[in-house]
């Protein structure tokens, strides 16, 4: 049964509120019309109304074709389905007597239905086709007024020339009241159907904003995950190397002198902790949320405060926000100065790190600057740490600086819009 019902109608308040109007004026088929109406009424020559068969199927058939309509099919089409529409509103002049009231309702529908199918030059047209078919209407259908019975005193106006002017009186506010109808019906369908493409491409966008996000997510995850596979292979790829090769120092002097492997001993287990040390900071990278609630300073004075305990290079740390850091933004900064501290451990042989993110005119600015031996940023090419922190800049739209030179230190400098945080 639903089957059989099935609409492509893209408004079905719009399909309902057709039938409502369509069922009221089958109703009124079954109203007996007293014998001396104003206009002739159709009555059949023994005085008994007559069952609007043929009014009947035109109504049920302008019903039916809202169920199916043609959006999607050419223009042919659609004109051939609003002739066919005009063509049934017609039915109701053609049968004549009372019937000629469904007429207007009937060709409102029309006008409607040819707002969902055309864009506004082709709806204005339709629009004026139906005016213009009813203007038609009005001017040649409306009958003489018949005499009032003998019985009782005579109309007002009854000889006095007053039926013509009252006629056409009627005739010019029933013209403007359709027109009216029309601009209504117009104006209102097609901000209907502007907030209904409104809402279709919002949808639409954020449909494609999802899959972006999305994308952007898994491409971040693959570049997190390819930094830390260079880390593991930078640090303690390369301290278990170390490690088997003191270890093998160890079985060529075992035999011949204690003391030596004894030292190679030593310095392999030395490796091997070394080794367990980044492997533990490598996972506690992976963690969604390194701020565990704190804000970014307080994070961030923790890192540096556990760098110095472990490292022995202090640590000058100085923050100037005048606006909280939103989450992932800060997440991010932490990162960098994670990475930042992990490179002057590793490379620099610095003995003082001085660390300051501040904020001005709506950017992040942080710096990092350490008294290491430097290097030449042309010729580093071994390690990730200053990739990735570029990498993270990047994907933040800021912007990555950096400034060493032999025995003169490393400088970098990070600035971070905070555009659109509103």
């Amino acid at each position: 049964m639903s089957r059989l019902f099935r609409s492509n109608h893209p408004f079905h308040l719009l399909l309902y509120l057709e039938w409502i109007l369509l069922g009221v004026a089958l109703l009124t088929l079954f109203v007996p019309f007293p014998r001396h109406h104003f206009l002739l009424p159709h009555i059949t020559p023994r005085g008994g109304l007559r069952f609007p068969l043929g009014i009947f199927l035109s109504i049920l058939a302008l019903a039916g074709l809202g169920l199916k309509l043609p959006i999607h099919q050419s223009q042919k089409v659609k004109a051939l389905y609003t002739c066919l529409g005009f063509l049934l509103c017609w039915t109701t002049v053609f049968m004549g007597g009372r019937f000629r009231d469904f007429f207007t309702p009937m060709l409102l529908i029309v006008v409607i239905r040819a707002c969902l199918l055309f864009p506004w030059r082709q709806r204005l047209i339709v629009a004026s086709v139906a005016y213009g078919s009813f203007l038609v209407r009005l001017m040649t259908g409306v009958q003489r007024i018949r005499p009032f019975p003998r019985a009782g005193p005579p109309p007002p106006w009854r000889g006095r020339g007053l039926s013509q002017d009252l006629l056409a009186s009627l005739q010019l506010r029933s013209a403007l009241l359709f027109g009216l109808v029309l601009v209504f019906v117009l104006l209102m369908v097609g901000a209907l159907l502007t907030e209904h493409q409104s809402r279709t491409e919002l949808a639409a966008a954020n449909q494609r904003l999802r899959q972006y996000a999305l994308m952007i997510e898994n491409q971040a995850t693959l570049q997190e995950r390819n930094r830390i596979a260079r880390e593991m292979h930078d640090s303690v790829g390369h301290s278990l190397t170390a490690q088997s090769i003191q270890l093998e120092n160890v079985d060529v002097w075992m035999a011949t002198d204690r003391a030596k492997a004894s030292d190679h001993l030593a310095k392999a287990r030395s490796l091997g902790k070394e080794a367990l040390q980044n492997v533990r900071h490598t996972v506690a990278t992976l963690r969604n949320n390194p701020l565990q609630g704190q804000s970014l300073s307080q994070a961030l004075s923790n890192l540096t405060q556990e760098f110095e305990r472990t490292t022995s290079i202090q640590v000058q740390f100085a923050t100037h926000l005048e606006t909280p850091v939103p989450r992932e933004m800060a997440a991010a900064l932490y990162r960098l100065v994670q990475e930042a501290l992990t490179n002057v451990s590793k490379h620099s042989e610095a003995t003082q790190v001085t660390i300051e993110l501040t904020e001005q005119e709506m950017e992040l600015f942080l710096n990092i600057s350490d008294n290491g031996k430097g290097f030449l940023p042309e010729k580093n090419t071994t390690g990730f740490g200053l990739q990735g922190m570029q990498e993270r800049t990047v994907a933040l739209g800021g912007l990555f600086e950096l400034q060493s030179q032999p025995q003169t230190g490393c400088h970098i400098q990070i600035t971070i819009p905070r555009l659109g945080e509103a």
